[in-house]
């Protein structure tokens, strides 16, 4: 069977990364697609569910798994800690299925050390003021709380040049048939092609 890619996904808040994932797992494919479930310590919100939107762990539990390498990567956000578990991701790749990481930049640093075959994609805004429009229609958020979330986001932009990949989300279709190419080559590449169709290409060598 051939082996699942791994992707990483970075953006800026506003950026439409979430929109994109979701819409690339609704798109049809020719290999099943999953959303990394990541592990954290925080309190699960209503409506959330264990194992589905996260794996929720005590502080100590978590901190015991960093000892132990558990994690492709991880961080402490606010108090609480949030990683992906290499040992699941692992897994669902070696079932075939393409595995994304919804996770920033220096999470991106942290996977791409440790596994150096992975796709990085980042996400750009077409530009400042729409992005600012953007995180502004949301209604959620004060002066203060935009002013805070752009200047992550300038942060986050500052670092696209480490990135195999850039899709600016302007155009909302256009940047989902950007990243649904993006998977696609992957999946193309020579040592993917050749595990699939192996006997394909031992009978076209053949010496009859």
């Amino acid at each position: 069977m051939v082996k699942g890619n791994l992707f990483i996904l970075s953006a800026p808040s506003g950026a439409g990364k979430s929109s994109l994932i979701s819409a690339l797992l609704k798109h049809e494919s020719s290999r099943p697609m999953q959303v990394s479930v990541s592990t954290t310590t925080r309190n699960p919100r209503p409506g959330e569910e264990n194992g589905v939107h996260y794996h929720f762990v005590e502080k100590k539990t978590f901190e015991q798994q960093i000892a132990e390498n558990v994690f492709y990567e991880y961080a402490e956000v606010f108090g609480n800690y949030y990683g992906t578990s290499s040992a699941a991701i692992d897994e669902q790749l070696s079932q075939g299925i393409d595995v994304f990481l919804d996770i920033d930049w220096q999470g991106a640093q942290q996977v791409r050390m440790k596994k150096p075959d992975v796709t990085t994609i980042f996400i750009a805004p077409p530009s400042r003021k729409e992005l600012e429009n953007r995180l502004r229609g949301r209604g959620q958020d004060s002066d203060e709380v935009i002013a805070d979330r752009m200047a992550q986001a300038q942060s986050e932009c500052s670092h696209y040049q480490e990135f195999d990949y850039i899709i600016v989300n302007d155009d909302f279709d256009t940047a989902l048939t950007d990243l649904v190419t993006i998977v696609n080559n992957q999946r193309l590449k020579r040592s993917q092609q050749t595990t699939v169709y192996q006997d394909l290409f031992n009978d076209l060598l053949a010496n009859d």
